[in-house]
This record gives C-alpha cells, structure tokens and sequence, in this order.
C-alpha cells in the first residue's frame, strides 16, 4: 500500500524491480505513490499485468498524505483538509500515512474523521515499534481501516509490510473493502542492514 518508484527522486525502484520483489515475496499487488507525481504509477499500471494501484503520496502543508486509486494530479502544498477532499474528488480513498514518525512530515494530530483509513504500521518509520503503537491508537480513536506499507524506496524494501484485503485483485475492488474495513496490516521494519543500503546506493544516485 505504500511504494516509491524511480520516478520519487530518493528511490531507486525500477518497474522490473518492483514487480520482480512483490512477487518474490508473495504480495499479489502493489500501490505505487510516489512523491507528488502520479505518472510512474499509471505508467507502469498501463505496461504489466501484475495488479498496480495508481497513487500518489502528497507533501500537504499539514503533512503527508497518500491517495489509493487516484488517475489526476493532487497538487502538493495544499493544506490537509484540501488534500483530502481532492483525493476524494478524483475518486481515491485519503490514507493519513506514517502519522506519528519522526522526520516522516506525518500529520499527528492533525488526523481527523476526513480520512478513509490510518497507516498504522510504516516499515521505514522510526522509532517503529512506537509509531505503530501510537499510529493504532490514532486509528481506534477514529475508528478507521488500518493498513500497512512498506514505504519502499529501494527492491528489497518491498514487502517488509504488507495489508490483507479481502476482495479480487482488482482496484475497485480493493479499494471498496478498504473502505469496508475488510483489511488487515501486518509488518516488521527494515531491517538495519537494508536501511544502511538504501542510504548508500541513494546517495550514489546524487554523485
């Protein structure tokens, strides 16, 4: 529910790493959302059969916010509540992603009843087991669908959290059992060593 492709400027995923790593490690789809772009992910949608749910992850000027099924540009640097309601507009559901970590641009408090569902587990966030305690707890209070992501931004990122939907593997679909409630997160955070080459091989691009 959460990838960058190389389209993010600080991810390194190519098309062909991204479906070659979700299926390697059993995830049936993928949502691409990448930084305020929404081209990569209808892109790569439109060049596989593999199951790609196009959205976008919006720097919002109350924080970060990821739109799931989303086919027009979001504009960054709206505030939350604008955020929210032209993901709607486009036919998305508004996921408050990585709300509680730290240098994540998450909306805290700032999350409220507007949203479709909370990103309770973020494998890149820090501190982790913190933030999915205190993510879950924003979720609850709401009373909103939880959901997982790995928030990769190199291949073997891909995967380290994953959400359990039931419904087809179909992007309506999915999205209408998100909606429902009908799906569960599940997750652990990358591990050191992973992080550690991420770090490395970005900064590499950047040379």
């Amino acid at each position: 529910m959460h990838v960058h492709s190389y389209y993010s400027a600080d991810s390194l995923i190519t098309p062909e790493e991204l479906i070659f790593y979700a299926k390697k490690c059993g995830l049936d789809g993928v949502a691409v959302t990448d930084h305020d772009r929404l081209d990569g992910a209808l892109k790569i949608a439109a060049e596989t059969d593999f199951l790609i749910i196009p959205g976008i992850e919006v720097r919002s000027s109350g924080g970060h916010v990821v739109g799931l099924n989303v086919t027009k540009l979001v504009s960054p640097k709206l505030s939350a509540a604008e955020t929210v309601n032209r993901i709607h507009d486009a036919g998305g559901i508004a996921v408050a992603c990585h709300p509680t970590g730290l240098f994540k641009g998450g909306l805290g408090k700032r999350t409220n009843m507007s949203f479709d569902a909370v990103e309770v587990i973020n494998s890149s966030a820090i501190p982790f087991s913190y933030t999915v305690k205190q993510n879950m707890k924003i979720a609850s209070r709401l009373g909103k669908p939880k959901l997982a992501g790995s928030d990769a931004h190199i291949g073997p990122e891909i995967g380290c959290a994953y959400t359990l939907v039931n419904a087809e593997p179909d992007v309506s679909d999915v999205v209408k059992a998100i909606r429902k409630g009908l799906c569960q997160p599940f997750g652990n955070s990358i591990p050191f060593t992973i992080r550690l080459k991420r770090i490395i091989e970005v900064n590499r691009r950047k040379i």
